[in-house]
């Protein structure tokens, strides 16, 4: 079974179609490339499979089920806003992600911030941007899902992290999980892509293999991209 399909995916906001009839599917295990550039509809890709929004039209299923209640146990997500109470410490959200999803690993979320150089006891509001960020994805992927919706992880990290931070995606999940980033930063997360797909204007203008688009066309996602969204 698919952990994502979605068939004739159509959102609108008002006048303005923000998703155009997308079909997608993403098979288990597979690292995903969900790229394109700002305002082409990933953010509203990932809010739909989260719940967040309600389709104007078309289908979405996650491992076989529509997006709700029982859903949110199987999906992890990172949105692209910081959304975490300032007066908190980072040892007050692992209390309250553990208590909130059964499938959260604290020690391995423990291991991470050491990674890191976070400490616990750190309340956010004595954090910068990017290390909260970091915090926001530590909670996200010590979670033991089957989805992981990742909507720009990288984008306010400093490069020397982004390394730590893709071996951490990719080395914390279960393997038969999948993983969908949505990014414009595409030479920086190329390498752990097995699969891509191009949104332009809410449509989808391709979906392949990272591989198969490199075998075709002779040349890296990245630079591949950089044609196809050419100003």
């Amino acid at each position: 079974m698919s952990i994502l399909e979605c068939r004739g995916l159509t959102k609108n906001y008002g006048q303005r179609r923000a998703l155009n009839r997308v079909d997608i599917t993403v098979e288990p295990g597979r690292i995903v490339g969900l790229l394109g550039p700002n305002g082409s509809g990933k953010s509203t890709l990932i809010k739909l499979c989260n719940s967040l929004l309600t389709p104007t039209a078309g289908t979405i299923r996650i491992n076989g089920l529509a997006p709700g209640i029982e859903t949110k146990s199987i999906v992890s997500y990172l949105p692209d806003v910081t959304y975490l109470n300032n007066w908190m410490r980072v040892s007050d959200l692992l209390d309250f992600f553990a208590d909130f999803y059964t499938d959260f690993d604290r020690n391995k979320a423990l291991d991470m911030l050491k990674n890191l150089r976070i400490e616990p006891h750190n309340t956010l509001k004595s954090l910068s941007k990017g290390n909260k960020e970091k915090v926001q994805l530590i909670l996200v992927m010590a979670r033991s899902a089957l989805l992981y919706l990742l909507d720009e992880p990288i984008g306010g990290v400093d490069p020397a992290a982004r390394d730590y931070i893709l071996s951490t995606i990719i080395k914390n999940r279960k393997h038969a999980a999948s993983v969908i980033i949505s990014t414009h930063l595409i030479y920086d997360i190329e390498q752990v892509l097995d699969d891509v797909i191009f949104l332009k204007e809410g449509s989808v203008v391709l979906a392949e293999t990272a591989d198969e688009l490199r075998r075709q066309c002779g040349t890296s996602v990245d630079m591949y991209f950089r044609e196809v969204f050419r100003c």
